[in-house]
């Protein structure tokens, strides 16, 4: 009768912290979701800049975490001094992002991240995205004989049919998420199993450095 967690990182980042004002730690978030409700497994489905880095996507489930760290090391190592001071920056956001993620793998979390990539718009910008929400449903359906309950991390309504059939199979399904930034549809469908991170802040915030 195991529980496992699925965390949709993009809607977790914008509808959590961005809104919430406080960083999510996660460490304590995986503790607080152990002992809560003693899941044995954490999905975590979300994006990483690859900046031309070589990622098969035909053998790969994930891009390798480990390797684009080392090619970001030395592209930065090789170009450094031709780049501009942006560009530079950058570069070493996306490397302190690789190594957010390699702690992640740390605490215990299974990443399944895909290349974000850039999308022109109508109105002449470009939107950054992963769509990680086809593999994140995809992973739900596909591990859900080895679970009997989920706590599903997200508040985005496309994810309701693929909820609906879980639930409609027997399974538990709780919903824990940013309640203003939430799906209508979602918050209907979870009913009394939603959960806010706005109570949850004093639990998993992280400590401010001082």
């Amino acid at each position: 009768m195991k529980t496992f967690a699925f965390i949709d990182a993009s809607n977790l980042f914008y509808g959590g912290e961005k809104s919430l004002g406080w960083k999510i730690d996660y460490q304590k978030l995986l503790i607080y979701l152990k002992q809560k409700y003693q899941i044995s497994r954490t999905f975590y489905f979300g994006g990483v800049e690859i900046h031309d880095f070589k990622y098969d996507y035909q053998n790969n489930g994930t891009v390798p975490l480990g390797e684009l760290e080392k090619y970001l090391v030395n592209l930065i190592k090789i170009e450094g001094k031709k780049l501009d001071d942006a560009k530079l920056l950058l570069l070493s956001r996306h490397l302190q992002r690789i190594r957010f993620y390699l702690k992640l793998q740390k605490f215990g979390y299974e990443l399944y991240l895909k290349p974000v990539k850039m999308y022109e718009q109508e109105d002449g910008t470009t939107k950054r995205k992963a769509n990680c929400d086809v593999d994140m449903a995809f992973y739900l359906m596909k591990e859900k004989d080895n679970f009997k309950s989920a706590i599903v991390l997200t508040g985005d309504g496309d994810f309701l049919p693929v909820l609906k059939y879980l639930k409609e199979t027997g399974k538990e399904l709780i919903i824990l998420a940013r309640g203003s930034r939430t799906a209508r549809e979602i918050r209907q469908f979870a009913g009394g199993n939603f959960r806010s991170f706005e109570y949850l802040k004093y639990r998993i915030k992280m400590d401010e450095i001082k």
